[in-house]
């Protein structure tokens, strides 16, 4: 019996279309990334200045800062619950626009309300690599992803590193807010290419949204996240911190137990208290406080005035510079992260990573003197970072179920969050406890810097002891799922191989 002709399929429908999606899906989605660092970045360097800039005082400045680290703490898992039941690119295009339109708000104001407000709005883009990540696991082969989610891990390092000194050379020579008009215009190009190029991803978990679950988790990470950054400038033991504390501990104390009742929870956490994602959520609070740490001193190190005896005097351009290498190391090494993890597994490239930040640590113990040391050591650290971050979102990605990587994903990039803001706090109090005057000025000695290195390394080297404590693949006693995920995870590295 003859055979029916095959019909041509219609222009644009044929194999290349989907060969050019795919070619354009990692480079939108890594761009979005680095944009979403460069977003959280560029503002540092207007902090001395906004004050003047504004008309308001230093402490409400600041909240430039706090808002969008508190709304982006809140959101991102939130958001990344929600594109797991509603659509992974929805959700990504929704929180790109978001910081976008915050982005303009800055560029048409100089009311320090407003720039608040649109540096909240600007905190949803945090979301943006866990939901970027769910996507290129359900569009990528498998051949292709482990190189393609540490790129995309590695973009947050690659960012920061270029949003410093391309904010301090727009403030040098031209108008504040020509920056944020620069940075809308690259989130408008964000938004058009990511509906245009990425693919929505078919994959979903449907159900009702916790409603509940979102606004108690909201309270209690406020509550945490507000008591830690503002207890330098309240004080610790002051009424309204240890309040917060409380509330805190309160309130997500009320969340958990909703979680564990409700039928279809923000954050499954019966998944979460498996050790292969909770150590891997435990490893990365303790990797984002190891890994702040490096950004935050480096940069007040090399801007101290030369009399201190070992700052440089260097100006936030020539300290923007200092930290790129770091970002182009980020760049370079997240290739060779995704080896390792399909060579040696995840966990061991996580636990190496943590391993060399803490060495980066002991090199600037060991010399921060000299420009070159620092630099070197800043650079390592940001080596060890890279293969930390990358192997992070593929721990994640093994352990669980494909309808909720997005929201998994979303608490792994929470706790990081969270560490960087304990780190902040840390740092904060170590250099205020060792300060001596100079002008009048209290100004950190060498060895209050010194002892924040070491108080990184040491984490780091916490954050590794975590790693190693991961189950492997070929450990005893896995659930069904789990031996499931482990059977893929493994097919895929043989086949990326």
């Amino acid at each position: 019996m003859d055979q029916p002709a095959p019909i041509p399929p219609p222009p644009g429908t044929g194999p290349q279309a989907p060969r050019l999606h795919d070619r354009l899906t990692i480079p939108v989605l890594a761009s979005g990334g680095i944009l979403m660092a460069v977003m959280q970045t560029v503002v540092v360097p207007l902090l001395p200045d906004l004050p003047r800039l504004t008309g308001a005082s230093a402490a409400t400045v600041s909240w430039t800062v706090t808002a969008t680290l508190l709304s982006g703490a809140v959101l991102t898992p939130v958001l990344g619950r929600a594109g797991d039941m509603y659509g992974k690119r929805r959700v990504l295009t929704a929180a790109l626009a978001l910081m976008t339109v915050g982005s303009a708000m800055c560029a048409l104001s100089s009311d320090i309300g407003v720039l608040i407000a649109a540096r909240a709005l600007q905190g949803a883009a945090a979301s943006v690599v866990p939901l970027a990540i769910s996507i290129l696991r359900d569009e990528l082969p498998p051949g292709r992803r482990g190189s393609a989610v540490a790129l995309m891990s590695s973009t947050v390092g690659i960012g920061a590193a270029l949003g410093l000194p391309l904010a301090a050379l727009v403030m040098q020579y031209a108008d504040w807010h020509t920056m944020f008009w620069l940075t809308s215009a690259l989130g408008a190009a964000g938004v058009a290419a990511t509906w245009w190029a990425v693919k929505e991803s078919p994959v979903r978990e449907p159900g009702r949204f916790d409603v509940l679950g979102a606004l108690g988790l909201a309270a209690g990470l406020v509550c945490l996240l507000l008591g830690v950054s503002q207890g330098g400038t309240w004080g610790w033991g002051s009424a309204r911190v240890l309040g917060l504390f409380l509330g805190s501990v309160v309130v997500l104390a009320l969340w958990w137990w909703h979680q564990l009742r409700t039928a279809r929870p923000l954050v499954d956490l019966r998944l979460v208290s498996r050790p292969r994602v909770g150590l891997s959520h435990v490893a990365a609070l303790l990797t984002g406080f190891a890994f702040y740490a490096n950004s935050l001193v480096t940069a007040q190190l090399v801007q101290a005035p030369k009399a201190t005896g070992y700052g440089l005097g260097l100006s936030i351009v020539a300290t923007g510079l200092c930290l790129l290498p770091g970002g182009v190391t980020m760049l370079l090494f997240s290739p060779l992260s995704a080896r390792i993890s399909a060579a040696r597994g995840p966990r061991i490239t996580l636990a190496l990573g943590a391993a060399v930040i803490a060495c980066g640590y002991a090199l600037r113990i060991a010399d921060s003197r000299d420009l070159w040391m620092i630099i070197l050591g800043a650079t390592v650290v940001a080596t060890g970072t890279t293969l930390a971050y990358s192997a992070l979102p593929t721990l994640v990605l093994r352990a669980v179920p494909a309808a909720q990587t997005a929201s998994a994903n979303g608490v792994n990039v929470l706790m990081r969050t969270i560490g960087q803001a304990v780190s902040s706090a840390a740092v904060a109090a170590v250099l205020v406890h060792h300060s001596s005057f100079l002008g009048g000025v209290p100004v950190p000695t060498l060895h209050g810097y010194q002892l924040a290195f070491t108080v990184a390394g040491v984490v780091a080297l916490a954050a590794c002891a975590a790693a190693l404590s991961i189950p492997g693949d070929g450990d005893a006693g896995p659930t069904r799922r789990d031996r499931g995920a482990t059977r893929g995870a493994r097919d895929e590295a043989l086949e990326g191989a």
